[in-house]
């Protein structure tokens, strides 16, 4: 009523202050109402104009040598009889091996260690008639009993030497094997089948790749009448394996591991290139 008597008065009323615009709400599929913030526009992305392919090469050596680790133990009343009678148990299995051709240089000791085997004996707990009074051992004056030490008792160290095994001639690998485990070695892990130069051999079938992937993209550059510039980006994987990749690598691509294989034969170093060009 004040107002209206105002306005027929001539009197204009005085302004709003300015508000924020109120959010704009929607309905959700479940029935309640939902917050939608203002969108902002994305910045588009630059896509670079190029192609990506994908370079392969196999380089195929023989295997020349084998690795092998073996454990020697020996076990002791004293740690520093337990590595005497562990080192010259290590001698008596090198020179066992000596026989089949195994140099002294190709035993080489990776890991030395001496353990000692003991084992806690308790003290048997007095009858009840010679139960400590307070003041005397196992209790103290203020009626708190004291914590039992256990007794410990040491019967013997035990010695392990762990050794990598250098076999030069890949085909005496089991004879060798053989006779370490008759001179009272252990086999600590699988036979690892080597090439000479085994980096050499990597590096060979990555350049082939890396040229296998330039002589794809130039192809299909030349192709889309463009011309090739600059590699943008460049990933590689190589496979070590005893000679089958070949032959499973259509069911199962990448079914060996990194590592040498434990086959003796032909080794096959299999790279894959892959790489992004820009075009110019």
């Amino acid at each position: 009523m004040d107002a209206k008597k105002r306005e027929r008065a001539g009197v204009t009323p005085p302004a709003r202050p300015h508000t924020e615009a109120p959010v704009t709400r929607e309905e959700n599929p479940s029935g309640e109402d939902t917050n939608v913030m203002p969108s902002y526009g994305l910045r588009p992305q630059t896509q670079i104009e190029g192609v990506t392919v994908i370079g392969e090469a196999v380089r195929r050596i023989t295997s020349e040598n084998a690795e092998l680790l073996i454990e020697v133990t020996s076990t002791a009343p004293t740690s520093a009889q337990a590595l005497r009678d562990n080192q010259n148990k290590t001698h008596q299995v090198t020179q066992a091996v000596a026989q089949l051709g195994v140099q002294q240089g190709d035993a080489q000791t990776i890991s030395l260690k001496v353990q000692s085997l003991y084992s806690p004996v308790m003290q048997a707990l007095p009858g009840y008639a010679a139960m400590p009074q307070i003041g005397q051992a196992g209790l103290s004056p203020y009626g708190t009993a004291q914590a039992l030490q256990p007794e410990v008792q040491f019967g013997s160290y035990v010695a392990s030497n762990t050794l990598r095994l250098t076999v030069k001639d890949p085909g005496r690998v089991g004879d060798i094997a053989d006779m370490l485990v008759r001179a009272g070695a252990t086999l600590a892990g699988p036979v690892r089948f080597r090439a000479a130069d085994e980096a050499g051999a990597r590096r060979s079938a990555l350049e082939a790749a890396a040229k296998d992937a330039k002589m794809k993209a130039e192809t299909l550059a030349s192709a889309s009448g463009k011309k090739l510039g600059d590699p943008v980006g460049v990933a590689e994987d190589i496979v070590a394996s005893n000679g089958m990749y070949g032959a499973a690598r259509a069911t199962m691509p990448f079914a060996f591991g990194a590592g040498a294989p434990e086959f003796v034969g032909e080794l096959e170093y299999y790279a894959r290139v892959s790489a992004t060009y820009r075009f110019v």
